[in-house]
């Protein structure tokens, strides 16, 4: 659900699945119970209607919630900053950077600069790598292509190769509250690593999307590796 209409159809303005007030009080359910919410809000008007509804519930019972917005995909710097104040995780999926390349005639050159603004959002809350799978490739490598590349969206908002990486590690673990457990390579946490056929922080990024998995340990037992 957009705030204004969509640049090709000025007559729509999408949809909101649930009401704000009954998504109110659906999240303050959740955050009662003690769990996380993860919700699905791809447009500004669902992206701020999921932010009302989370602002709601810490007024009501504060706690270190890390409620997600799942793809918080069309942003601006307002539902940003409103996203730091809350605490709140973005969960994006990089590779609708590539599949989404029709963006642009439909929501227009502005809101297509804040599309899946992984820098600016990466600079102000904690963001999650995800693969929307199995509506896209579950492929980590893929994502991490997309959100280094960026093709068919503006470039101001393209990642580092090693900040990347650390939306589908870090990221993730701080997400789940696993964050002392997994997510990065020390001591004391699990041994949850992948060998690459090739460094992706020295090779052209464009490559990335082409780089095999030669070895995955789980907790430090090999779970796989590539036949050669």
């Amino acid at each position: 659900a957009l705030e204004e209409p969509y640049a090709d159809m000025p007559e729509k303005k999408g949809m909101l699945i649930y009401s704000p007030e009954e998504l109110k009080e659906m999240v303050l359910k959740i955050h009662k119970a003690g769990f996380q919410a993860a919700i699905h809000a791809i447009g500004d008007r669902a992206i701020n209607a999921t932010l009302d509804a989370i602002e709601y519930a810490i007024k009501h019972e504060p706690r270190d919630h890390r409620h997600r917005i799942e793809h918080a995909s069309v942003v601006n710097p307002k539902i940003i900053e409103r996203m730091r104040k809350l605490n709140v995780v973005a969960v994006c999926q990089p590779h609708f950077i590539f599949t989404d390349f029709w963006a642009k005639d439909r929501l227009g050159p502005e809101r297509t600069r804040w599309t899946y603004a992984l820098k600016s959002l990466r600079e102000n809350v904690v963001v999650v790598g995800s693969s929307d799978c199995p509506v896209e490739p579950i492929d980590p490598l893929r994502g991490i292509w997309a959100a280094v590349t960026r093709p068919f969206l503006p470039k101001n908002e393209k990642l580092t190769v090693e900040e990347a990486i650390e939306i589908y590690t870090k990221g993730g673990a701080y997400a789940s509250f696993e964050e002392n457990e997994k997510g990065s390579i020390e001591e004391g946490k699990l041994a949850d690593l992948v060998v690459l056929s090739e460094d992706p922080t020295k090779i052209d990024p464009d490559k990335i999307k082409d780089i095999k998995v030669d070895m995955v340990l789980v907790d430090g037992k090999i779970v796989y590796e590539r036949k050669t």
